[in-house]
């Protein structure tokens, strides 16, 4: 006798849904047979041609030469009954050891299953239970192909008058639970004394997986037990796909669950689909979950007697008929009878209508205009991703930092209903305002012009993580509002303007000491470090420039605009896409080689740097009248020896100690521009050096306060085209003017 899953290279199992439903509901893909025999076959299952099942691991056979057909997975494997909770019972065979009087072997027989090591399919451990039966009896059962397992069970017993019916804890019959996600065992069998001192009741030893409730030990079972035609039912529990939720959401092109929930599978591998609460059906199927019509069912419903019960989308609702008074649930206020009324009252109350009449119609008129702006904002937030950013919130339950879904009605209260007085900034990618949410804190909220409809997933994704990045100076993401055409992205509100501005500010209204210069620059490459390599997925942030390095009230730096950023794969070093960037701060070699990488970072804040040695922009005019980069006029200074011709007079004095500070940070800058990337450091060893120097050369920040403030005159003020708040995010809410695409 052959094993029922030695040719199979998966157990295939199908689903029942409920009788009720099955004679109503769509199961099968169109035009494709959805019962074989007395069993219901629902996609993604099937038998016939290959558009009726999902892949190979759900094709079944309908052998029809039998009455009533039997449903047949790989060559043969009889399929019994099938339930709703992705569970089926098939015929699996029984190990068997038997003798004949005289002690010598007769017959056995050694089950033996066996499936792929990644299998969507395991032995239900709540649904089966290792059986063993005999007097003189030895049997262990062997796990894998998932979890790996040994148990078993050892009985002898001399008379039969020890044996209860229905009892199988040890004399006579045994049983032993099976942990959770294997997919394969093998059961041995053996004996003592090979059945000579209890032949007369007992020739032969078994060993099986069973079916808990279908298996009841009766002392009979010790003469002769061959189950159902030398087999038994064993339960197996599946899932459509090995991935988690989290990761299969992310592609919706192999993604199973149509217009249904994701739910973890029952043996803890991959995921299966069911239906939203209040809808029933097939959920792998487009259109497969219908609403249940709760009022057809008298136990679906909660309407009291004398009610009339209305269905609604994945609910109902209840209510009096004419005549009778109340709310008509059960729980509630009943129906109750109504008692006659006056003539004098029902002329009352007729003027009390024509009075109210206006009233009404106005709350109507709110009440519908209210209802459309709830679809609308309903429909934002569908096609916005918002159901993927609340599953993905839920995997992060209790954890402090993650992003924060906002109510456009709370955005609106902190902006003033964005009026224009809150406004902090603006540009061609569209307008931020400040804000104050309801706890105080202070936000700067951006509101794009438009977004890419095709990359939301992407979106939603670098929300999730970025809203995570927690580090003291980088401007932290706080969340998003999913409410609107263009989704809203909540920023913490930085307010001391822009590094851009204290560097080139025409007025010379602020100035920034060398020592300033040299922490400022120490923090933002300790940021951009942390993003390469201690965050948990390195990010790129492609546009690093002065104008998105914000100072806050202490002039400490915060690196914000991650509108070009990218997230890298941990397993890749670089990525090939459409570039993005600024003129003066872009890598050159992203052009030839179409390529942006951590070291196009390390370049751009080198040109960061230059600004902060020289005071001068990234684009100037040289003594010709033309227009360079400062990276290329500053590489070709030092290659002449004349680096003091360049560097700011604000910070150069006669101090030796400061001149070598000036030329150990230009040394670095000089490193970070160069032309080959593998000849750049890294941006943790720029941050490395960056903060030795600072501790070797600084001196309190308090004397420089006094020297700072005369130059200030207040501080600076922010425009309403303020750099500072043009923050951005990837994937369509970009600042189009610092545009470099590969190819134009």
């Amino acid at each position: 006798m052959s094993s029922p899953l030695v040719l199979l290279p998966l157990l295939f199992i199908v689903l029942l849904w409920p009788s009720v439903a099955t004679s109503t509901l769509q199961l099968a893909k169109p035009n494709c047979p959805s019962e074989c025999g007395n069993i219901h076959v629902p996609y993604p299952f099937g038998f016939g041609s290959k558009e009726c099942y999902r892949n190979n691991d759900f094709k079944l056979t309908c052998d029809k030469s039998n009455n009533p057909a039997k449903l047949i997975a790989g060559s043969n494997i009889e399929v019994l009954y099938i339930s709703s909770q992705g569970q089926v019972s098939i015929l699996s065979t029984i190990s068997y050891d038997c003798y004949n009087k005289s002690g010598q072997r007769t017959d056995r027989f050694e089950s033996f299953t066996n499936t792929e090591d990644q299998t969507i399919y395991t032995v239900s451990d709540t649904e089966n239970n290792f059986t063993a039966l005999g007097c003189d009896t030895i049997s262990n059962i062997n796990g894998f192909n998932g979890r790996n397992f040994q148990s078993g069970c050892s009985m002898i017993c001399s008379n039969i008058s020890d044996v209860i019916n229905g009892s199988c804890t040890g004399i006579g019959c045994c049983q032993t639970s099976i942990p959770k996600g294997f997919g394969s065992f093998n059961v041995s069998i053996d004996s003592y004394q090979n059945h000579t001192q209890v032949f007369d009741f007992n020739p032969c030893s078994y060993g099986f997986v069973v079916q808990s409730s279908w298996f009841n030990f009766s002392v009979f079972d010790l003469f002769n037990f061959s189950g159902i035609r030398g087999t038994v039912p064993v339960v197996y529990d599946w899932a459509v796909d090995l991935k988690s939720c989290e990761e299969a959401v992310k592609n919706q092109t192999t993604y199973a669950c149509k217009n249904s929930k994701c739910v973890p599978s029952k043996n803890g591998l991959g995921y299966s689909c069911t239906c939203f609460e209040g809808y029933e059906g097939n959920p792998y199927l487009d259109h497969g979950c219908q609403d249940v019509d709760e009022c057809k069912v008298a136990t679906k419903n909660n309407c009291s007697k004398n009610a009339i019960c209305k269905n609604t989308l994945g609910s109902y609702s209840c209510y009096c008929p004419k005549g009778f008074y109340g709310d008509g649930f059960e729980n509630g206020t009943r129906c109750v009878e109504k008692v006659s009324i006056p003539v004098t009252k029902i002329i009352a109350g007729v003027i009390v209508c024509i009075i109210a009449l206006p009233i009404f119609i106005w709350l109507l008129y709110w009440a519908i205009k209210k209802r459309r702006l709830i679809k609308l904002k309903e429909k934002f937030f569908q096609q916005n991703g918002g159901m993927l950013l609340q599953q993905q919130i839920a995997l992060y339950k209790g954890v402090k930092d993650i992003a924060k879904i906002f109510t456009i009605e709370g955005l609106k209260m902190a902006t003033n209903n964005f009026h224009e007085s809150q406004i902090v900034g603006q540009g061609g990618f569209g307008t931020v305002y400040k804000g104050t949410l309801p706890s105080g804190k202070v936000v700067a909220i951006k509101r794009s012009k438009t977004v890419d409809k095709g990359q939301i997933i992407q979106f939603i994704n670098e929300v999730d993580i970025l809203s995570q990045i927690n580090h003291r100076h980088v401007v932290k993401l706080l969340g998003c509002c999913l409410e609107t055409e263009v989704p809203l992205l909540v920023y913490e509100f930085v307010s001391n303007g822009t590094l851009y501005q204290h560097i080139h500010s025409e007025n010379k209204t602020v100035f920034l000491s060398l020592e300033n210069r040299l922490r400022i620059a120490a923090e933002t490459a300790d940021a951009l470090a942390y993003l390469h390599s201690s965050h948990s997925v390195p990010i790129f942030h492609r546009d690093v420039k002065s104008s998105n390095i914000l100072l806050d009230d202490k002039y400490s730096a915060r690196v914000s605009d991650f509108g070009a950023s990218r997230l890298v794969p941990l397993d890749q070093t670089q990525k090939t896409t459409i570039l993005q960037g600024t003129h003066g701060y872009l890598d050159p070699e992203c052009l030839p080689t179409g390529q942006l990488t951590d070291k196009s970072d390390v370049y751009s804040f080198g040109v960061v740097l230059v600004e902060l040695l020289t005071g001068k922009k990234p684009i100037l005019m040289d003594e010709s009248g033309e227009w360079i980069a400062l990276a290329m006029y500053f590489v070709s200074t030092m290659k002449d020896g004349n680096i003091f011709h360049i560097l700011d007079d604000r910070i150069v004095d006669d101090e030796g100690n400061r001149q070598q500070l000036l030329i150990d940070v230009a040394e670095i800058a000089r490193s970070c521009l160069e032309e080959r990337r593998e000849d750049r450091p890294a941006m943790k060893e720029v941050a490395k050096e960056l903060d030795s120097l600072k501790m070797m050369y600084e001196q309190p920040f308090s004397q420089h306060i006094q020297e700072e403030t005369d130059f200030s005159l207040g501080g600076p003020s922010t425009s309403s085209t303020d750099p500072a708040f043009e923050l951005g995010f990837g994937n369509g809410f970009t600042d189009d003017d610092d545009l470099c695409v590969h190819g134009r």
